[in-house]
């Protein structure tokens, strides 16, 4: 059964075509014809006989059964065998002489009117019955001994008359046309520049929106996405190709990617999927970049999810990736600590012949801090040079991260202070842009001058004098994360905050969570300088940006949190009350999940031991 049902029909066919005939051709081998009129010959063949066709039976039970269970096999149901074949109904009920396996011998008998003339060497094994033990005859391969089973006679005989029946072919002939592939535009269906026509309602829609793309100069994502959802099902399919483009490059440019802007893109996405519009390498290279970076820290989840969308475009869309699809695919490796994963990213980039740009040396160098290594960061960053990018402060900051990370905070800070030092030399000297789409501007040019100036020296140095190196936010965040949370160091902390107003940095948010941060780990001890003094100082000044409505200052869960617990290690749980009652009147309109998890901490911060009350009790003695 194993045999004939098997899952593939291509390799079944074969098996059944060689190995059935060889063993029907065992079975129909020629046998020597007797008649005999005594009566115990007739009992002694008759017996004869029965044995050999019990046995022919069973072998025709099992072969039939073969072939019916071959026809059925995953399509019909199973019927019952009939063991009442053409080999055991129709055959003539002969009897059959005893040979030698290896002799065969074909011998016509010469019939007389009295009866059948015996032949003498079946006689001969007559009587040597049970002498010796038959094995089955060799079996006939030659044409001409195939040929010699059944009897040719001369002369045209009726089956020469028959038409002869061609075959089965092995396989079916093609339902269809033969087919071309062609990759010629005008030959693509729906073409590229295909829309559906539209009635008069939807063609105003289409000229809004139209209109908001050209006209309007600082765009929100947001309502180009509401002007887009304004159209008819299926919505893509009415836009000119001209217009999609444009629309997907606005959605994608956001400030910073979360789960709101990456749902929006997809959304638009799947929409020209349905419609079977392709994607250009720009596009696909966002949708990768929103479902890899669109929490604030990757993990395994975002990489599987970057790389099943990448698999989608090069082997179900067809569009293979550049240099910038693997440059997304390896800054999501690095974030999520998949290291090995992220060098086999980067060994196919090389395989496929795609160069360098200072956004991959950007990427390596954080690579490599990520892995603690200082020396191939360094290497990394010189490697840059030679090939000519333009150095500025995102270079910079990307080198003072690494070192940090690689437990090298001195050499980091010397990098601080030579970024000063070299901003206060230039003739022109520039502070970074605070606006990010401008900050995204200057980025993209810097890419394109360092391909321009690649080969030409003069124009590099013209380039670079003009680059701003001075420190940014950026840098400030790494370096006070370090000193407040990690070193412990609040002069540091208190140097660093005061040096950002000569470079007209003003005060964010995340810095202040760096700062209660340190509150909440160094504090809380005897003879610290973290104490609650200082910590009301921060506080204070928080709230006051908060009054102020501060661009860059907003409350958020984990920025009261730490402040929470930052009172609670310095000031005595009911300070920390009173705090809370005080951020809890500013903070607007929080989702019940931020309020959860606030409450939460304050619940442990209060639940546990009162450090302020202990260290007065271990004062006083």
């Amino acid at each position: 059964m194993s045999l004939f049902c098997s899952s593939s029909p291509s390799t079944s066919r074969p098996i059944l075509s060689k190995l059935a005939p060889r063993q029907v051709l065992s079975f129909l081998y020629p046998i020597e014809l007797s008649r005999d009129t005594n009566s115990q010959a007739k009992r002694k063949h008759r017996r004869s006989h029965a044995s050999i066709a019990s046995a022919s039976i069973g072998f025709e039970a099992w072969f039939v059964k073969s072939l019916v269970d071959a026809g059925n096999c995953h399509k019909q149901p199973r019927k019952p065998l009939q063991l009442s074949t053409f080999f055991t109904a129709n055959r003539p009920r002969i009897p059959l002489g005893k040979r030698e396996s290896h002799i065969v011998s074909f011998q016509r008998h010469q019939h007389t009117q009295d009866g059948v003339e015996e032949d003498p060497q079946e006689k001969a094994v007559d009587n040597g019955k049970g002498a010796v033990e038959e094995l089955p005859p060799e079996p006939n391969r030659t044409r001409e001994e195939l040929l010699e089973l059944v009897d040719q006679y001369e002369g045209i005989q009726n089956t020469d008359q028959l038409p002869v029946l061609e075959p089965p072919p092995r396989y079916p002939p093609s339902d269809g046309p033969k087919i071309t592939v062609s990759d010629k535009p005008e030959d693509e269906w729906p073409p590229p520049r295909y829309t559906w026509p539209a009635d008069t309602d939807t063609n105003i829609k289409l000229f809004e929106l139209d209109t908001y793309l050209k006209e309007v100069e600082d765009k929100d994502p947001q309502e180009i996405y509401h002007l887009y959802r304004a159209l008819p099902t299926p919505r893509a399919a009415y836009l000119p190709s001209k217009m999609r483009h444009a629309m997907l490059h606005y959605l994608s440019v956001v400030e910073k990617k979360d789960e709101h802007s990456m749902l929006r893109y997809l959304s638009v996405v799947d929409d020209m999927k349905r419609c079977a519009i392709p994607l250009l390498v720009s596009e696909w290279n966002s949708a990768i970049s929103f479902v890899a970076s669109y929490v604030n820290k990757i993990t395994e989840v975002e990489v599987e999810a970057a790389l099943q969308m990448w698999r989608e475009m090069e082997h179900v869309s067809g569009v293979k990736g550049n240099e910038a699809t693997f440059n997304v695919l390896f800054d999501a490796a690095c974030k999520a600590g998949k290291f090995v994963l992220a060098e086999m990213i980067y060994n196919e980039m090389e395989n496929r012949g795609f160069s360098m740009d200072r956004f991959h040396y950007v990427s390596l160098i954080f690579f490599h801090g990520l892995k603690k290594n200082a020396d191939e960061a360094r290497a990394a960053y010189k490697a840059l040079v030679e090939a000519g990018e333009i150095v500025d402060t995102v270079v910079l900051n990307a080198m003072i991260s690494a070192l940090v990370r690689s437990s090298e905070p001195a050499a980091a800070e010397n990098v601080y202070e030579r970024m000063k030092k070299m901003h206060f030399g230039q003739k022109h000297p520039k502070l970074p842009q605070r606006d990010w789409k401008k900050r995204r501007a200057v980025n993209l040019s810097l890419k394109l001058m360092g391909q321009l100036s690649r080969n030409d020296l003069e124009l590099r140095e013209s380039f670079q004098s003009e680059s701003m190196v001075a420190p940014d936010l950026h840098t400030y965040r790494i370096l006070i994360n370090y000193s407040a949370v990690k070193a412990g160091d609040l002069q540091m902390t208190v140097r660093l905050l005061d040096e950002m107003k000569i470079f007209e940095i003003h005060l964010h948010g995340a810095l202040f969570l760096a700062v209660f941060r340190g509150f909440a780990t160094h504090g809380g001890v005897r003879y610290t300088e973290w104490d609650e003094s200082r910590l009301e100082s921060v506080w204070n000044s928080l709230l006051k940006c908060i009054d102020d409505q501060a661009e860059d200052v907003q409350l958020s869960k984990w920025l009261i949190s730490w402040a929470l617990w930052a009172f609670g290690k310095c000031a005595g749980k009911a300070r920390t009350m009173a705090a809370w009652e005080e951020v809890r009147e500013r903070w607007t309109d929080p989702t019940e999940e931020e309020l959860d998890f606030v409450l939460g901490n304050l619940r442990s911060v209060l639940d546990g031991p009162d450090l302020v009350a202990r260290r007065r009790d271990m004062f006083l003695g």
